[in-house]
């Protein structure tokens, strides 16, 4: 987790942005680690009705409750959690995502997008990154099936390039993470709805285990990813993501199409280990839940 609470630009009371980042370092000293606050072991869910963002107690924290920093550390448990992090990723049978030129639309079928959204719709918030925005130019509500409510969209931003006639930007609801101070790029994406929120690291890029924290203590306790090669990659090397959602094509895209996650692997025991959860046939392609080893 950070050790400072993520500068926002809304009206947040700095009072409680304090109160985060004295969390985040109590958190920190107890020695918790992202990857120990989705033990689904330990903890579930209730996303039985639409929007719920309810967490049910810890039965099993695993460390020293006791004294202030036990107590802040139990707070921050409890407050700044996400349970689950699947991404959604449509590719053909090679394992191609986009051709070369970024063209994506569309991969699979109807009944798979169908059902994308029904993922969709059972998540607090959905996330993408800037190059599938400018890429894809996607909505990224949910339209194919009946909602109540639409989930927060949440964009990884770091340079706050997001045009403003981004079909994403449109009805508001929508959470900007970045990695740079530009107070006219900000406000011209503040004037069009969205809430923008800094959280940079040592490489100008955005904290991910951050950023996670961030959305846990406002509440989101599933997010729903859909993003593109080089996102998707950052995203399993930080350990932010717990669960992959493929729909796989009858189809083959070549080698020089792009693949699922950006992960410039030098050896096979480098290789990320999955755990097949279920494969079910959605129209004329394959969807597959996998987890990755260490995950329950």
């Amino acid at each position: 987790m950070a050790n400072a609470a993520p500068q926002s630009t809304s009206a947040a009371d700095a009072g409680d942005a304090a109160v985060a980042a004295n969390l985040a370092d109590a958190t920190q000293a107890q020695g918790l680690q992202q990857h120990d606050v989705r033990d689904g072991s330990q903890l579930t869910a209730n996303v039985s009705e639409p929007g719920a963002h309810h967490v049910e107690e810890p039965t099993a924290l695993g460390f020293n409750t006791t004294g202030w920093v036990g107590i802040a550390a139990l707070v921050v448990l409890i407050g700044m959690l996400i349970v689950k992090v699947p991404a959604k990723i449509a590719a053909s049978l090679d394992g191609r995502t986009a051709l070369a030129n970024g063209q994506s639309q569309w991969i699979t079928g109807p009944a798979a997008r169908k059902d994308g959204h029904a993922w969709r719709a059972r998540a607090c918030a959905v996330l993408t990154g800037i190059g599938t925005v400018t890429a894809d130019d996607p909505q990224l509500n949910v339209r194919e099936v009946p909602v109540e409510r639409q989930p927060l969209r949440v964009i990884v931003d770091s340079r706050l390039e997001t045009p403003l006639t981004a079909r994403i930007l449109q009805g508001g609801n929508v959470l900007m993470f970045c990695a740079v101070d530009n107070p006219a790029a900000r406000a011209a994406l503040e004037g069009r709805g969205a809430e923008v929120v800094n959280i940079a690291n040592a490489n100008g890029k955005v904290e991910l285990p951050a950023m996670l924290a961030e959305l846990g203590r406002r509440g989101i306790n599933e997010l729903h990813v859909e993003a593109g090669v080089k996102l998707n990659g950052s995203l399993v090397r930080e350990g932010c993501v717990d669960e992959l959602l493929v729909y796989l094509a009858p189809s083959f895209l070549g080698d020089t199409a792009q693949g699922m996650a950006s992960l410039a692997l030098t050896s096979l025991d480098e290789r990320v280990a999955l755990d097949f959860r279920s494969v079910d046939r959605i129209g004329d392609d394959l969807r597959i839940v996998a987890r990755f080893k260490g995950e329950h």
